[in-house]
């Protein structure tokens, strides 16, 4: 018995290490490495930046790329590269912040929609097309024109758009599990109604919750750039990617880096967490998985089947 369980616990360590692989694809790990340089850059931002990144030093205005000042500094002196580094974690933040705030409205209002239907689900339904009717960006707008400037409201703002999306995502999952097996069980051994929403049916909703949430943060990092470009979400002199962007794109002929360095960051973020939400879907989902490139290479060359 104890030959046969070391047995079985052997394949299944060498089966999580394979499921492992077909997650991380070579797309999926450089795009990981990515977010954990930008993660670790953000969380030690005060360490990791040479210098104060409100700073201002007339003697250094639209200063070169050099060894003292590796980005450059702005029109005001301060330097590009700390800046960059401070405005990541303000920029991530906020961004988790507008996930979070989807989460805990959307994840309620799909489950109770989804599960108990008839008005209750016209009714949420319709408040959710109300709010999809117009653009997100616009209405995230009007929110903050609203409630005033600033990255809390911001961030609100954002947050509310984003549940309507959130919510149907939810309804659509929860209209096909409650009619399976296990809720009728829960249902016959008299469980109530928040018990089965939320111990039975929202853990099968995970999966795909994890994969719009990655999406979604992308999304949240570009909408409160724009926010920020536009002066509605952080306001001088907090460092900001968009706000960064916002400063230099008036000086993108005299010192390009000033506008190419938060906008580079910007994308290569947002792209980065965009490959993996799609790996992560590919491999939470089994009828999505593919075999990795390489190996699908090799084993054409060896002329095998895969």
């Amino acid at each position: 018995m104890t030959s046969s369980t070391a047995h079985m616990s052997r394949v299944a360590h060498t089966g999580s290490i394979t499921r492992l692989k077909t997650l991380f694809t070579p797309p999926v790990a450089v795009a990981a490495l990515v977010l954990a340089i930008v993660l670790f850059s953000a969380l030690f931002a005060d360490l990791l930046a040479p210098y104060d990144a409100n700073q201002t030093t007339l003697g250094q205005v639209l200063a070169p790329i050099s060894p003292e000042h590796l980005l450059g500094t702005d029109q005001t002196g301060r330097d590009i590269l700390s800046r960059l580094l401070i405005g990541s974690r303000a920029t991530l933040l906020s961004a988790v912040g507008v996930v979070v705030i989807s989460l805990l409205i959307g994840i309620p209002y799909g489950l109770v929609a989804g599960y108990f239907g008839g008005w209750v689900d016209k009714v949420l339904m319709r408040v959710s097309d109300v709010i999809l009717s117009f653009p997100s960006l616009l209405l995230a707008f009007l929110l903050v024109a609203a409630f005033g400037r600033g990255l809390t409201n911001a961030v609100v703002a954002v947050g509310i758009v984003y549940v309507p999306m959130l919510a149907r995502l939810v309804r659509s999952i929860v209209l096909v599990e409650k009619n399976k097996t296990y809720v009728e069980a829960a249902q016959s051994i008299g469980y109530s109604n928040a018990h089965i929403l939320f111990r039975e049916i929202l853990p099968n909703c995970v999966p795909s919750l994890i994969v719009q949430s990655t999406l979604d943060l992308g999304y949240a990092i570009l909408d409160l750039a724009a926010m920020s470009f536009l002066g509605l979400g952080v306001q001088p002199p907090t460092a900001d990617w968009g706000a960064m962007l916002e400063e230099g794109r008036n000086l993108i002929q005299l010192a390009p880096q000033c506008a190419l360095a938060p906008g580079f960051m910007i994308v290569v973020t947002v792209v980065s967490i965009n490959v993996l939400g799609d790996g992560i879907n590919r491999w939470l989902d089994p009828r999505e998985r593919r075999p990795m490139a390489i190996r699908r290479f090799r084993a054409m060359v060896r002329g095998e089947h895969v």
